[in-house]
């Protein structure tokens, strides 16, 4: 495909993400639909796509419009590229540029190059303080790529050597010990042995540490009652506890199995009941804004409302209520979201202990972009 080529997929697939599509089901299906474009094609035009969602209101704004063809407009003027050589009418490119879309276009506010809603941005101004404009600033751009060293297999260092040898570059980071960025051959990944053989997983920095921050022993048990894919599960598994992965959508852990035969892992899965007994080690890792993580999800932020913020923070409490069952005397409670937001992470804390005299809080942590990776909270709560 040629340039002008990927733009036009771009704005194709733009528009139906800014008329409600999810941004990763819709670039699925135009891959499927676009079995001429190659992985490298696959690759530009899902770049293009995630850059200009990150930073849509700056490309709206220097491209005069909020439509795909509007932004990548704007997405040209703010790369320095000659928007002629795109919209250059070929065949498979954009149709050349009206004299009314030459002239539109400006610079973006201020607030508009925060590249967020605007109740968003108040709610994060009080709430990241000095750190807003910084933090912000992060998320408009492509987030790294990190992975966790399994070590029920290997150590990080180890787990690099294997990848180097692939053509995979990564480095460990001194935050945590299981911690690996890639900043080569991240395509190579999953056809790597490392991969195959279980010596690595995809999981960001953050996470890890949130991880790695919990206290457990060998053998003793865990819940992980907000499972999805089981990345936690994984993690915590690989320090030897004995875990059970529930969530409420069974789909969501399909892939579970698969990933813990190729890790070496023994995870139990709970039954559509819900899981049963008492634990040392309740993780919640609720549903949230994901708003720590808009880089990489770029849609969501634009998704977001302040009903469906508010209906996040009802889901936030209930499960919640719903850990204490769980939980044995003298065992923990494990509180996090990928959220920057104060009102589903410290707030959602306090309102907690309020209710449930007979915990106490041991200790948070609040990740940033500029701490960490993602945005990430964790609350240790002890009964």
């Amino acid at each position: 495909m040629t340039p002008s080529a990927r733009a036009a997929a771009a704005i194709q697939v733009l528009d139906a993400i800014i008329a409600g599509a999810p941004a990763e089901a819709q670039l699925t299906r135009w891959a499927r639909a676009s079995r001429f474009a190659g992985s490298g094609d696959r690759a530009a035009v899902r770049d293009l796509v995630y850059e200009t969602l990150r930073r849509r209101r700056t490309r709206a704004a220097l491209g005069g419009g909020d439509s795909g063809r509007a932004l990548i407009l704007g997405a040209l003027r703010e790369t320095g590229t000659d928007p002629a050589t795109i919209f250059d009418g070929t065949r498979h490119g954009p149709a050349p540029l009206t004299a009314r879309e030459i002239e539109a276009g400006r610079p973006p506010t201020k607030e508009e190059s925060s590249d967020l809603p605007d109740w968003i941005s108040l709610r994060l101004q009080q709430d990241l303080g000095s750190d807003f404009s910084a933090i912000t600033a992060a998320l408009r751009d492509r987030a790294p790529v990190w992975l966790r060293a399994n070590l029920a297999r290997t150590t990080a260092a180890g787990a690099q050597s294997i990848l180097a040898a692939e053509g995979i570059g990564a480095i460990p980071d001194f935050r945590c010990d299981t911690a690996l960025c890639v900043f080569s051959g991240e395509r190579r990944l999953q056809a790597s042995a490392a991969w195959r053989d279980g010596l690595v997983e995809l999981q960001d920095l953050s996470a890890q540490m949130a991880c790695a921050a919990l206290e457990i022993a060998p053998g003793e048990r865990v819940l992980d009652l907000c499972a999805g894919g089981g990345g936690k599960a994984l993690a915590l598994a690989a320090r030897g506890a004995s875990v059970t992965a529930w969530d409420i959508a069974p789909a969501r852990m399909r892939d579970l199995p698969r990933r813990a035969k190729r890790a070496g892992a023994s995870i139990e899965q709970a039954g559509p009941a819900g899981p049963k007994g008492l634990y040392d080690l309740v993780v919640t890792d609720v549903p949230c804004s994901g708003s720590g993580t808009w880089r990489r999800t770029a849609d969501a932020k634009w998704r977001l409302t302040p009903d469906s913020l508010a209906a996040l923070e009802r889901t936030q409490a209930k499960i919640l209520a719903q850990a204490v069952n769980h939980v044995r005397p003298g065992g923990t409670l494990a509180y996090m979201t990928c959220s920057l937001l104060q009102s589903e992470n410290d707030d959602q804390v306090r309102s907690f202990l309020t209710a449930h005299p007979d915990f106490r809080l041991k200790t948070s942590h609040s990740m940033t972009p500029l701490t960490a990776s993602d945005g990430f909270f964790l609350a240790v709560l002890v009964r």
